[in-house]
Parts: C-alpha cells; structure tokens; sequence
C-alpha cells in the first residue's frame, strides 16, 4: 500500500505572508482594470498602498526579527525551513507590488488628466498659478515647518511613522550640507486644488509647494535639490498589564509607542545621492532590503483618497443607496418583524439602519428592560452609541463590551468608552487575554409576564459608515436557546470567562475549532457512506492548520468543497490525492467582502452557521468569536441559494487560486452567463428575506 499522505507536510500549505501579499496583488490588479469607473481605480490603489504600509507595521517586524524560536513542534506548516529563503521571496514580491504602484499610478495620473483631473509638477504651473502657490505657502504653510539639520553636530531627528518628509540638500560656505522637513500632511490637503483657467480642476502636491518656496526656509544657503522619503516603523503595539493599572491605562500607555517602534524600511525617491541615503540607512540600522526607491509620484500614495472621494459622477461608481426594508424602518415595530420570523440583512445592499432603528426602538421602548452589545470598531459615526445613552436616559439597564484593543481603532474606543460611563452606562473590556472580536447584541423585552431575548448577530461591526461599504450579514432571532446562549456568554465575557453550557452556538476558543473540524469529518464520512455531503465555506481568512488538513482529508473522501476566501489562504487546492476535489475563490470588488458563511450538506440535513469568526489561529485560539446557526430552513435555503451561491458562481471579478499561489480571472464559459456577484445583489436585494 502507499505511505499515507502526510497533509501538514509544508509543501501543501502557502505561506501566509506570501498570501497577503498575493491578496495586495489583487487590490492592485483592481487599481488597473480599465473595466472598472476611473475614481474606483485610484481608490483601489490607495487600498493597495494603505495594505502594504500595515504589512510592514505588523508583519515584517515579527519576519525580521528571525524564524520562531518556539522548536518545530510549534512551527506552523506554512512556515519556510530556512528563514532566508522566506525573507528573499517576500523582498522579490513586495519590489514588484512596490513597482507596481508606482507604474499604477503613472498610468491613472495620465488617465485622469485627460479626463480633466491634472496633477499638475511645479514646473507646469502657469504664472497665475504659481503666485497662487506661493500665497498658499506665505499664508498656509510656512509657518508650519520645522527645519532640522542632518548632520554630526546634532542628534539624528526622530521621523515619525509613515510620515511625508523632504531631505532638503544646500549648499552654504562653499559645502553641502543636508537638513529635514517634516511635510504637514495631516493639516493640509496633500493634493492642493489649483485656480484654472482651463476646463476641469488642477493640483500641485503639497510637498512640491515647499519645494519652490524651501529657499524662505534657508535664506543664507542656496538649496540644491530636495527628495522626498518616509519611514515606515514596527507598529504591532504590546499591552502590558500589571497590578499597578488597568487594562484602558496599559492599552494608553502602550499606545504612545505605535509611532515610535523601530524602523523597518524607508522609501526615497529613485534619484536620492548615496551620500545621503547611507545617512538614513546608518541612523536607522537598516539593511539594504529595506530600502524601496520609487519615482517622485510614487510616495504615500495612500493619500489619493482625496483624489478618489472628488464629486465627478462621471468618473465615480454609480449612485448607490442602501435600502432600507420596511419591516426596519422607523415606523415599523421591528419586534413584531423579528418575533414574526428570524430575519437578515444583508448590508450594503440593505441599510444599518435597521440595525440602528432597532436600537433607538429599544432605547424608547418603555417595555424593554436591558440592552447588552459587543462593540469592537464603532467609528466617528454616534447612531449606535447616541441610542445607547438615550436607553440609559430611559432608565434601561445597559451594558456595553468595549474592545479597547480593535487594532488602529483603541483611541477612539477609548474615548467611546469614557463618554458612555458619563452617561451611567456600564462598561466593561472583556478578558484580559482574550480580544473581544464577536458582535453581538441583546434587547430583553418585558412581553406580558415573560422576558424575551432579542438578538442580533452580526459579520461587522455596528459602524454605520463602514456598513455602507461592507459586505456583512445581520442576523436577528427570537429564539430561546438562541437568546439564553448569547445570554450566558455575555455573562461569561463579563465576568469570568470559561467553558459553559451552549446548546446553539459556536464559541471561539471553546468550541468554535473543535465543531467545524467536527463537521468537516462527518461531511467525509457521509460521503463515504453514500450520503449527501458537500461544504460550501465563505470567510476572509483560512490559514489554521488543523482546518486546511481537516478540509483536504475529507477533499481525499470525495467531498466536494467550494470556499470564497477574500484575502489569506494558505490551502493549495487542485493538488492531485489531496485536493482536487476543492475550489477557492477571491472576491474584490466596490464592496470588501466581509461576511463569514459556514455550510454542512449533512446528508440532506443541512446545517448553516454565521457570524464573525474567520479559520485564523487568532480567531479560533485567542479571541471571543461566535458562529450562530441558522435554524429556520427556509432562511437557510435562501441565504445558500441568493448569497452564498452566487459568490461563488460569480465569473467577473472573482479569481481562482491556483495550487502554486497564484490567482487568475474566472471568466465565465463560452457562450455562458456573465455573474458579477455584487452586481447582482444590487440588483436583486431584499430576495434572501423572500422580497422580488
């Protein structure tokens, strides 16, 4: 008989980082569809940038730093045998990404000026314009500048991550000296609106404003030339808890140290003297890997947002706005709606404000008694948190589990969380080792002499903004085992969390993992036996080992597998003995894919979860998530048959990955329908709630 096949061999797997990189490369390839409207491609391409920057904030330094120290028994199997090798692979594809931005936007700066857009260099300004620009800098600028010397007579200037700055070389006393000015982006426009006596709209960059005035700024030197670069630092922030503070102390405290981590690249402009970058490289210990020379356009590219959010119709996606059904609206009662029978929503396509009605319903409702929410990213957005504080105004009792450790999102739940304990409302931050990530909700009602739970589960965070641009599902029920599940967890999560009794739901890190691993091997052994089995997965993530090996033995029993994983996965499907019997697709398109749907064949007993975990060892080992079964069949058939379905038939933006890593377009078969699967929930929203 041949040897079994080993399936955490490390040839079967992809290695995460790569996959992030790969996922990057389809934002980018976004960016470069002549298909998709032009103001949508400058806006992937700021989303591409924006994803590098956070790949070196927290991956690299960790890939730096060395391979695990932990011994093989806790190296995962897509991790590379020699370190370098992973380094040297991860360096060749983010210079092509890197190059790749910048060969993007050369080609949409083009694109835009002949649609009326110019970004205009220094040199081509007219004269009205440049006494224009250099008012705006007299007026505007100059006194915002800081210029500090490069030299050994000084400290080495700290440069704040990812911030803009020009090295600035002069030439004083018959020598040339360097000094630095930090570009004050965060005050002032990057791109600077123009006059123009020409059809359309005209910039000048920031920076190339400081440029022709840099003179003001040395008025006894001649400046010889000027370069732009940033620094990009490790921003994977520690929080450390001690008996002297608590956990919203320690995440401040640690938060001070996010623009401060140590150096891991800097990007300069292509023609910086070496002089001079030797100087960079030597103050901040950097190798020569991480150094990225790109073009005089293509810096902080992350900044085009200005440009992508400009009021050109023709130029933007269509029009868009959610719709919002009746049964959520704000005369309905939308308890009636959810005692009538479990409901979704499926946001963009139907508005959070059912979500936020149902809240404010709540808060003014003299029947309902309490209100318990998870919140984990909440944005500037004030609906959720305004209509929590008015519940509390009405005497309800509420509590809110605040996630103060939401990454880049802490400030501002800090300050969320501080507001919401002025108003009496309790507030608490969940396991001290353990991340908050589910999103959950409870209003309990006093209906005759009975208290009813309900519940809303979500794929996203209650942030009306972001719910504008996710793809996420809404959940909400009545059911009891349901609402006592949720219940009971929202009493462990602020209490003590541990192992307690869920007839329902799926808890991460109880067991959320050992349940699907459980599910995966019965599909396997109903195939086996002859009976219905299939798994039809949709999630953001699948890298944990233990799921990836689960998936390709029950792949070898003959189970067919179709998985949408939008950004990391490190399953190889396709591989002949192991995986031929698997599909993986990626969406991106206008909306990010966010919701998470987990299917069972079950032999002809289906079974459906949703909710908010992803197949990631932080998801499933350190974090509290939920997945919550969708019980009424009727609910599950149409949220299989008009969401789940139809991403994965979806042949115009999705793309299939490959055994190598690699993705490609799907495109539909000759003669054959063309699916845009965002498209076609635009199109046909509100069918998965039995609404034409």
């Amino acid at each position: 008989m041949p040897e079994p096949i080993d399936l955490y061999d490390r040839s079967l797997y992809i290695n995460r980082e790569l996959s992030w990189l790969e996922f990057n490369r389809r934002c980018l390839d976004e960016a470069g569809d002549p298909s998709t409207p032009l103001l949508e491609r400058v806006k992937f391409l700021a989303i591409a940038y924006g994803n590098m920057d956070e790949f070196f904030m927290i991956r690299m330094p960790g890939i730096h730093s060395g391979p695990p120290v932990h011994g093989p028994a806790h190296i995962e199997p897509d991790a590379y045998e020699d370190h370098e090798a992973l380094i040297a692979d991860l360096d060749a594809k983010v210079l092509s990404l890197v190059t790749g931005y910048d060969s993007c936007w050369t080609r949409l700066s083009r694109d835009l000026a002949d649609r009326g857009i110019r970004i205009l260099s220094a040199d081509a300004l007219d004269d009205t314009q440049r006494a224009w620009a250099d008012g705006y800098y007299r007026e505007r600028i100059h006194d915002l500048l800081t210029p500090l010397a490069l030299d050994v007579t000084t400290p080495f200037p700290f440069i704040s991550n990812n911030s803009l700055n020009l090295a600035v070389r002069i030439g004083r006393d018959g020598g040339e000296f360097f000094a630095r000015l930090k570009v004050p982006t965060g005050m002032l426009p990057r791109f600077v609106k123009l006059p123009s006596a020409a059809p359309g709209m005209d910039f000048v960059l920031l920076e190339d404003i400081i440029r022709m005035n840099a003179g003001d700024l040395f008025p006894d030197s001649e400046v010889l030339d000027t370069y732009k670069f940033r620094v990009t630092r490790n921003a994977d922030i520690k929080v450390t808890i001690d008996e002297a503070c608590d956990l919203m102390s320690a995440v401040e405290t640690s938060l001070g140290s996010r623009s401060k981590g140590f150096p891991v690249r800097i990007m300069v402009e292509e023609d910086m003297p070496g002089e001079l970058l030797a100087l960079f490289v030597q103050n901040l210990d950097l190798v020569e890997r991480q150094v990225h020379r790109v073009s005089v356009g293509g810096m902080m590219l992350t900044d085009l947002w200005e440009i992508a959010g400009l009021d050109c119709p023709s130029l933007s996606a269509p029009p868009f706005k959610p719709y919002c059904p009746p049964e959520f609206g704000e005369g309905a009662c939308i308890f009636d709606t959810i005692r009538e029978r479990d409901r979704i929503l499926f946001h963009p396509y139907e508005s959070f404000e059912g979500v936020v009605n149902l809240l404010r319903q709540a808060a003014d409702d003299p029947d309902v008694q309490s209100i318990k929410v998870c919140l984990y990213r909440i944005g500037k957005d004030s609906a959720v948190t305004d209509a929590l504080k008015r519940a509390r105004e009405n005497g309800k009792a509420v509590s809110v589990l605040m996630e103060l450790r939401a990454k880049f999102d802490e400030a501002g739940n800090i300050r969320s969380a501080r507001e919401l304990e002025r108003m009496d409302v309790h507030v608490v931050h969940g396991p001290i080792d353990l991340k908050v990530h589910s999103k959950l909700m409870q209003i309990v009602r006093l209906e005759g002499d009975r208290l009813v739970k309900y519940t809303h589960i979500g794929s996203g965070n209650y942030n009306p903004s972001t719910a504008k641009q996710y793809g996420d599902i809404s959940f909400f029920t009545v059911d009891r085992d349901i609402g006592r599940d949720i219940g009971e967890l929202f009493n462990a999560i602020t209490s003590f969390f541990g192992p307690r009794d869920y007839s329902r739901i799926l808890v991460a890190p109880l067991t959320l993992k050992s349940e699907l691993l459980r599910k995966i091997r019965r599909e396997a052994d109903n195939r086996r036996a002859g009976r219905q089995a299939g798994i039809a997965m949709k999630a953001n993530g699948l890298v944990d080992p233990d799921i990836i090996a689960e998936l390709y033995r029950a792949s070898q029993a003959g189970v067919a597998i179709e998985l949408s994983i939008r950004g990391l996965c490190c399953l190889r499907p396709g591989i002949p003995g192991v995986s031929e019997n698997i599909r993986v697709t990626s969406v991106i398109d206008r909306f990010l894919e966010h919701s998470r749907i987990y299917y069972f064949e079950n032999a002809g007993r289906p079974e459906m979860y949703i909710g908010s975990s992803d197949m990631m060892p932080r998801n499933l080992k350190v974090r509290v998530e939920v997945l919550c079964p969708v019980l009424d069949p009727d609910l599950m058939r149409s949220i299989k048959e008009h969401i789940l379905d139809i991403h994965l038939r979806d042949n115009v933006k999705a793309k299939l990955l490959l055994p190598t890593g690699e993705y490609v377009p799907q495109t539909p078969e000759e003669g054959g329908e063309r699916l845009r699967s965002q498209q076609w929930f635009v199109e046909n929203r509100g069918v998965w709630n039995g609404r034409g």
